[in-house]
C-alpha cells in the first residue's frame, strides 16, 4: 500500500441527510492532494482536511486556464459495501485531458490508491439512499506565479468528495433540450475532447439563454456547418432510430464519456445494433417525421441516463415517445445503476468494493 500522510480534520462537519442533498452542495471532511514540480515529478501524496487553500494572484491557472478535472462516483449497496465504477477508465481519461492541456501525466495507480484511502476514511459520507452517491471530483491546476504565456512548471492535484442526490431536479423525468444554432462550444483540433474548465465556460452563455426559454439543456452542433450533432452540455447523446442506436462519433471535439462507452458495450452485448457515426440534426428531424425516431437520451456520470422528451431546433419542437421515458433508456438506467448499487451481478469487472460500513 502506498504511504500516504494523513492529517485528520479536528473540526468534522455534520453529514447531511440523504433525503435532500441536491448536487454538489456538500463536501466531506478530507481531500487528497499531491504536488508537481518540473525535475521532481508528482510527489507528497497526502490526505488533509477539506479547507480553503492559498495560491498567488499570479498563479497561471487564473490567467491562462491550464486545468483539468474528472467526475466519478462511489455508491453504498444494500450490504453497506462502498463500490466504485470503472475507476481505471476515468483515471485514464484524466490523463488524456492532461495530455491535451500539456499537464504532466499522473501515475494512475498512485491516484487510485489515494482515492481509495480517502474513501475508506470518509465512507460514512456515502449516502445510503438509492439514487444518491458520493460524487468524486479529481482536478489539477497550474500554480506557477507567472503572467507570461507558457506551460507551467508546478501543479496541484486535489480530490474532493461531495455527497449528492439526483443531478436534475426532475430526477429521471424526460428533459427538454434546445438545439443550439447560434453559439458554438468546440472545434476539431481544439479542447473539445478534454474535460477542462474552458469547455464548460464556453457553454455557459447558451445554457443561460436556453434556461430562460424553459429548456433543461443545450444540444451542441458542429462549429463549422452547424449541422452535425456533437453532445449535450453535460452528457453525450444517443438516438434510437428504426431499431438502431446511434451516437455521434468521437472526432476530436466531443468528450468520450465513460457512461457513453458503457451504453455502447451493453447495447452490443444485448444484441442491439449500436453505431458511432456522424449524424445531422436534419436526419433526426426527418426520422421523427417518418415515425422512425423511437428514443433520445443522454448519458453521463452525473445523471447516468437522462431521457429526452422534447427537442427544439430553430423554433421547431418535436416530442419524442410522447414525452415519456423509452424502454431502452429505462433498461440501461436500471442495469447501470443496478451494477453500481450491487443489485445486478457484475460480469465485466466494472465494479469494485473499496470499503465496508
Amino acid at each position: 500500500m502506498l504511504e500516504i500522510a494523513v492529517t485528520r480534520n479536528t473540526r468534522p462537519g455534520n453529514i447531511p441527510a440523504a433525503d435532500n442533498l441536491g448536487f454538489g452542495h456538500h463536501f466531506a471532511d478530507h481531500m487528497f492532494v499531491m504536488d508537481y514540480e518540473t525535475g521532481k515529478g508528482w510527489h507528497n501524496p497526502s490526505i488533509i482536511p477539506y479547507d480553503e487553500f492559498c495560491i498567488y494572484p499570479s498563479a497561471m491557472v487564473l490567467h491562462y486556464g491550464q486545468a483539468i478535472f474528472e467526475g466519478m462516483k462511489a455508491f453504498r449497496t444494500e450490504k453497506n459495501e462502498i463500490t466504485l465504477f470503472r475507476t481505471n477508465d476515468y483515471l485514464n481519461r484524466f490523463n488524456r485531458s492532461a495530455e491535451i492541456l500539456c499537464i504532466p501525466q499522473v501515475d494512475t495507480k498512485v491516484v487510485r490508491e489515494g482515492l481509495i484511502q480517502l474513501i475508506q476514511l470518509e465512507k460514512e459520507w456515502v449516502p445510503d439512499k438509492f439514487g444518491t452517491s458520493l460524487y468524486i471530483r479529481p482536478f489539477i491546476f497550474a500554480t506557477d506565479p507567472y503572467v507570461g504565456v507558457k506551460v507551467s512548471d508546478t501543479y496541484k492535484l486535489h480530490i474532493i468528495l461531495s455527497p449528492s442526490g439526483a443531478y436534475y431536479a426532475g430526477g429521471f423525468d424526460p428533459v427538454s433540450i434546445k438545439v443550439e444554432d447560434k453559439y458554438v462550444r468546440a472545434v476539431h483540433g481544439g479542447l473539445g475532447e478534454a474535460k477542462t474548465p474552458a469547455n464548460y465556460a464556453a457553454s455557459l452563455r447558451a445554457q443561460v439563454e436556453a434556461k430562460k426559454q424553459g429548456f433543461t439543456q443545450v444540444l451542441w452542433l458542429d462549429a463549422v456547418e452547424r449541422r452535425y450533432i456533437e453532445e449535450v452540455g453535460t452528457m453525450n447523446i444517443f438516438f434510437k432510430i428504426n431499431g438502431e442506436l446511434i451516437t455521434p462519433a468521437l472526432t476530436g471535439s466531443i468528450l468520450g464519456g465513460i457512461t457513453r462507452r458503457t451504453v455502447l458495450e451493453l447495447a452490443k452485448q444485448w444484441g442491439i445494433k449500436a453505431t458511432e457515426r456522424t449524424i445531422t440534426i436534419d436526419e433526426v428531424y426527418a426520422a421523427n417525421e417518418k415515425g422512425l425516431l423511437e428514443e433520445v437520451f443522454g448519458s453521463g456520470t452525473a445523471a447516468v441516463i437522462s431521457p429526452v422528451g422534447e427537442l427544439s431546433w430553430k423554433g421547431q419542437k418535436i416530442v419524442i415517445n410522447g414525452n415519456k421515458t423509452g424502454p431502452l433508456a429505462q433498461k440501461l438506467f436500471d442495469h447501470v445503476t443496478g451494477l453500481q448499487y450491487g443489485k445486478v451481478k457484475d460480469t465485466l469487472g466494472w465494479v469494485e468494493t473499496v470499503a465496508r460500513i
